[in-house]
């Protein structure tokens, strides 16, 4: 049992430093939301740690346009 919980301390720790990672590159301080922004700033949290050593994640997203 020990393990895990150790385990779920060390997967909130990770995700911990994506959300700083992610409020450093700005992405909770505008109210303006798009597919690509709310694609960046989960990555980012899930990327985590990797933040730090150069991993910049980033999506594309398209979103299909209506039809007229």
């Amino acid at each position: 049992m020990r393990i895990g919980r150790v385990g779920i301390v060390v997967v909130v720790l990770w995700l911990l430093v994506g959300v700083i990672a992610a409020a450093q590159r700005g992405y909770f301080s505008t109210s303006e939301t798009n597919c690509a922004k709310a694609g960046n700033t989960i990555v980012t949290v899930i990327a985590g740690p990797l933040n730090y050593l150069g991993i910049n994640p980033k999506l594309k997203c398209t979103v299909p346009q209506p039809s007229k």
